[in-house]
């Protein structure tokens, strides 16, 4: 038996705090921190984060559409990020932290900008949701010691995401 699994791209600001909340779910294989968007081949994350290759932290997500559907996924990635803010997420600013939805099919392409275009009718947020909808690129893998970040330094990622602030805005607009 052949499984048909499919790639969900998203940036949501600094890929450490974009797995977790993926990674947890049943029909997901794989959330894969990387970096997308840009110019530059084969960019590190010293390269990535000066701002100037075009790129965007990144994650890129296998899972098993017979389990979990791509409308869910996009659903949990608007729970993840403030999709008004065009600067960086919350204390990573910049280019590279931008957030986007990098579609890798016209269904999917369809689904997100109906996705956004009701979320930003939603009246949940005071400014307009900003987040793009954005053809998916080549998907670069960041370095190992950025994959599964959350797992491997638990400790470091906790204060990292608690200094973010991330989680009091998520808790405050998605309660």
């Amino acid at each position: 038996m052949t499984t048909n699994y499919k790639k969900a791209t998203f940036a949501g600001g600094c890929f450490w705090c974009m797995v977790k909340p993926f990674d947890q779910w049943d029909g997901v294989i794989r959330v894969v921190s990387g970096y997308t968007g840009g110019h530059l081949e084969n960019p590190t994350y010293e390269e990535v984060k000066t701002g100037n290759t075009g790129h965007y932290e990144a994650v890129e997500i296998t899972y098993d559409p017979s389990i979990i559907s791509y409308e869910i996924i996009v659903d949990l990635y608007w729970r993840q990020i403030d999709p008004t803010d065009d600067g960086g997420q919350f204390q990573d600013r910049g280019n590279s932290y931008r957030t986007a939805i990098f579609y890798h099919d016209h269904k999917q392409k369809s689904l997100a900008e109906t996705s956004k275009q009701k979320l930003d009718n939603s009246g949940k947020f005071s400014k307009p949701v900003v987040t793009q909808v954005l053809q998916a690129d080549t998907f670069y893998p960041a370095e190992e010691y950025h994959q599964e970040y959350y797992k491997k330094n638990e400790k470091a990622y906790q204060e990292d995401r608690k200094k973010s602030g991330r989680d009091e805005f998520i808790v405050e607009t998605w309660k």
